[in-house]
């Protein structure tokens, strides 16, 4: 019979041995994988996009919803404000007030022109003992000024939300054209196929019909426009259980809303005196800071718009394009997300 010797390499021998060592380096290899994974920082945010509100606040309170909306939005970082149209010291004043309680003294205000001044609005009760120059932030005398500054210095684009009549940024464009190419437009502007109210007819809407000319000067201009005209803006009212949220709220910018939402009716002999505690106005600006960030539940088209010299906004298809939100995919979500960016506790 033949023995057969078998020989064993020594590296054979050196394998089986190395063998548990592998399969426990290959087992913590794994384990520290899924322990740096778990542990990496979440995927960060997009930046904020630096934007800028002009406004006629303190004549429809929609403006005041509009500032408190873009303050509790932290996809759009706001560097400067600006009064327009009106009385630009009344304006100035109560942006200033509400920025200084809203804890957000570091955005700087400018004085707009007095266009058409007529006094103090509906919310000067709110503001009569507040004096510009107790504002803790930079204040600009010449806020067309700071506009066009602060576009011209961004690294980035600047979007510019108007939500009143635009002769501030009819003069800024005249006095530096160039801001056309660093910033996009967003406003509430217009009446495309709806009125006020929903109504079947369009209507000359009040920001075109201030001043048709400043109006024209920045739908022709050379940056992208947006707008969310009655045919969307228009169609925005809390009531019920949305209403008694906001009204409720601990946020204090939603306290100040109310709180100067009280004194607007209580300015008007014609609002039920009972208006505030119920529901509120019409929230046409709101539409407008919301655009700014996302325009998801929204129908957006784009369209031809022309101003006319009565303050309609006419389709032409000869006329520079403009992307309108000419109706709602979703409003009462749109309703949802105004309620809860004023009513989330903070």
């Amino acid at each position: 019979m033949k023995t057969v010797v078998r020989h064993t390499h020594p590296f054979a021998r050196l394998r089986c041995s190395c063998r548990p060592f592998g399969i426990a380096l290959l087992l913590l290899s794994g384990v520290c994988a899924v322990l740096l994974t778990s542990t990496a920082a979440p995927a960060s945010r997009p930046a904020a996009k630096p934007v800028i509100l002009d406004t006629d606040i303190g004549d429809d309170i929609d403006d005041t919803w509009a500032l408190g909306l873009l303050l509790r939005s932290p996809e759009l970082d706001l560097k400067l404000v600006v009064g327009d149209y009106g009385r630009a010291d009344y304006r100035a004043r109560l942006l200033a007030k509400l920025l200084e309680r809203a804890g957000r003294s570091d955005v700087p205000v400018g004085v707009g022109l007095d266009r058409e001044p007529r006094g103090d609005g509906r919310q000067a009760a709110w503001v009569k003992d507040y004096e510009l120059k107790r504002y803790p932030g930079k204040v600009y005398p010449d806020g067309v000024q700071a506009l066009i500054d602060t576009i011209m210095r961004s690294p980035e684009p600047v979007t510019l939300i108007c939500i009143g009549p635009l002769p501030n940024i009819a003069e800024a464009l005249k006095r530096e054209p160039r801001i056309a190419q660093k910033a996009r437009f967003v406003g509430m502007h217009g009446s495309v196929r709806v009125g006020y109210g929903g109504a079947a007819k369009p209507a000359a809407e009040w920001n075109v019909r201030a001043d048709p000319a400043a109006c024209r000067a920045a739908f022709t201009a050379p940056w992208d426009i947006t707008i969310t005209p009655l045919d969307t803006c228009g169609l925005v009212t809390l009531r019920g259980d949305k209403y008694r949220r906001v009204l409720g709220s601990k946020d204090p910018v939603a306290a100040d809303i109310i709180a100067n939402y009280r004194a607007w009716v209580a300015s008007d002999s014609n609002l039920p005196a009972q208006m505030a505690e119920e529901r509120s106005s019409t929230l046409f600006d709101t539409v407008a800071v919301y655009l700014a960030a996302r325009q998801d539940l929204c129908v957006m088209e784009t369209l031809g718009l022309k101003v006319t010299d009565d303050g309609m906004t006419v389709v032409d298809s000869q006329a520079k394009q403009v992307t309108a939100a000419t109706a709602w995919k979703d409003l009462g979500a749109f309703e949802d997300y105004l309620v809860e960016r004023l009513s989330a506790k903070r």
